[in-house]
């Protein structure tokens, strides 16, 4: 894998576009208060699929150029769920990625999520954070290392596909050229964008990829925002939104800047 890091060059070319996260729908495991991780595929529930319906009115006229899926059936039923409103996606395929699949919880999968969150405690830990014997650990960069490599991927071709869209770099503005502040509507921070990735992924996957942004990558986040509530567990089909700069180095897009736009909206399950 080519290392990426976040870079600071000036007098460059600039490329910024949106990223929204998107959690899969509720399953009935999600319902039932137990752990899928990755051994157990299971289908939306009714609930999950009228939320992944709401995720998707929501979004309906959100301009959309990537659609990067997790290769897990619940993930892949919301990503088609949203694609099926939004008039941008008639001609997108998703791109389905094992990457971006959920974190794998070894003993506790099939269990009650309450009893990992007291093995959790009992080992001084939080969930999520704690590591099940035989789980992909967090903290000893299994999972996180996912996460990068799904972004360095995403960076490249990004990147590769359109740079012809960069302009002057204005990244050290508080707003870029293109975005708007945050109204509470569907396509705050991307309005007028170009590029703008939809990637559905998995509740912990989430949490790992926001901690990564903001401990790692010195991500921005919206003014007033909790710390607690920004690496909390992102309700079925919440959005997280973030705007990320590019910069060319020689044949490589690099990382310049990450802003955090809002995390774990969810107006659209509560109307």
């Amino acid at each position: 894998m080519r290392p990426y890091s976040v870079v600071n060059l000036q007098s460059m070319k600039a490329l910024t576009f949106g990223l929204t996260l998107v959690r899969h729908g509720e399953t009935q495991y999600n319902k039932e208060g137990l752990l899928q991780g990755q051994a157990i595929d299971l289908p939306l529930s009714e609930m999950g699929l009228q939320q992944a319906e709401a995720a998707g009115r929501y979004l309906k006229d959100v301009k959309l150029s990537h659609v990067f899926v997790s290769d897990m059936l619940r993930a892949q039923q919301t990503a088609e769920t949203i694609m099926k409103h939004n008039s941008s996606c008639s001609d997108l395929q998703m791109a389905c990625d094992p990457l971006l699949k959920e974190i794998n919880f070894g003993i506790a999968e099939g269990g009650r999520l309450q009893d990992v969150k007291e093995m959790a405690k009992a080992a001084g830990q939080s969930f999520p954070g704690f590591t099940p014997p035989g789980g992909e650990t967090q903290e000893q960069l299994q999972v996180k290392e996912r996460v990068k490599r799904f972004i360095e991927k995403m960076l490249q071709q990004i990147g590769d596909e359109h740079w012809h869209h960069a302009g002057k770099d204005e990244s050290s503005l508080s707003s870029p050229p293109g975005t708007s502040p945050v109204e509470g509507r569907a396509n705050d921070g991307v309005e007028g964008l170009p590029v703008h990735a939809l990637v559905v992924t998995h509740g912990a996957y989430m949490c790992v990829a926001v901690r990564y942004f903001v401990e790692e990558l010195h991500c921005s986040l919206p003014q007033g925002s909790n710390k607690a509530h920004v690496f909390s567990l992102s309700p079925n089909t919440g959005l997280c939104r973030f705007l990320l700069t590019l910069k060319k180095e020689e044949d490589l897009f690099k990382l310049s800047v990450v802003r955090c736009v809002f995390v774990h909206r969810a107006a659209h399950i509560r109307q």
